[in-house]
């Protein structure tokens, strides 16, 4: 690995006393823009089964609801499940522990599957990746996001110091991990997931390059509509470049 070894999976993380919910505190516009890339991926088009790999507390699954018949929120820690009852309540969404590397899932039965803000904890993702090809109907659509390492800022740090930038998944951690099993915490190069996925028998449709205005003082200077506003404009505009700190693919299951 580049720099560092990243740490290894820990799939219950989120066990140990985080309240993932209070993260999202003052973060409308990474939510919005991460729900208009799905809006614009899924855009007329309707699914019979749908599961959001990872999907924490449900954050997402109220949305995909409007995109298929049949939506499971498919997480591997239980203290997001229990805050997912709040979130969820009412609806039918259902809900189920179990973990990206070993989905409870039967073969090819699934029509859907998005998977956001868990790549950044899956240095290595082979496994993974098979998972979601074994659960997906041949045809079937996956949405996969990816922390992209590879993003402006990092592209104009290694040309200028004359780098080619990494190949291999980058650890971010900028504080000593408090648990020795600590979940991973990376950045992939793009090119590489997307090699990686065609390996495990994805094609690559579209992506969206998202969260383009992640900045503190841009969140501060101006209203959360506007920067969505704009956001909505740049995903597909700076996405042949990787532009964003957020990558979505949108693939087709061979």
């Amino acid at each position: 690995m580049s720099d560092e070894q990243p740490d290894k999976k820990v799939a219950d993380q989120y066990d140990r006393g985080y309240d993932y919910t209070k993260y999202w505190d003052n973060r409308d516009y990474e939510h919005a823009a991460e729900e208009a890339a799905i809006r614009t991926l899924l855009d007329g088009r309707h699914f019979g089964r749908a599961a959001d790999v990872g999907g924490g507390f449900g954050r997402l699954c109220l949305l995909l609801r409007e995109y298929a018949d049949h939506v499971t929120l498919a997480e591997p820690s239980q203290t997001q499940l229990d805050a997912a009852e709040t979130v969820l309540a009412g609806t039918d969404i259902e809900k189920v522990r179990t973990q990206a590397d070993d989905l409870a899932f039967e073969d090819g039965t699934l029509d859907l599957i998005t998977m956001v803000r868990v790549m950044h904890h899956i240095p290595e993702p082979t496994k993974e990746f098979g998972e979601l090809a074994r659960v997906l109907k041949p045809g079937g659509t996956a949405l996969i996001e990816v922390a992209n390492y590879g993003h402006y800022k990092n592209r104009r740090r290694f040309k200028k110091e004359g780098k080619s930038l990494p190949t291999e998944p980058v650890s971010i951690r900028t504080v000593t991990a408090d648990e020795p099993d600590a979940i991973a915490f990376v950045n992939h190069n793009v090119d590489t997931v997307v090699g990686q996925l065609a390996t495990a028998g994805f094609s690559l449709q579209r992506k969206l390059s998202v969260s383009n205005l992640r900045s503190e003082k841009l969140k501060k200077a101006l209203p959360t509509g506007l920067l969505v506003a704009v956001e909505k404009r740049l995903q597909q505009r700076l996405a042949g470049s990787d532009f964003g700190p957020s990558i979505f693919l949108e693939l087709r299951r061979d």
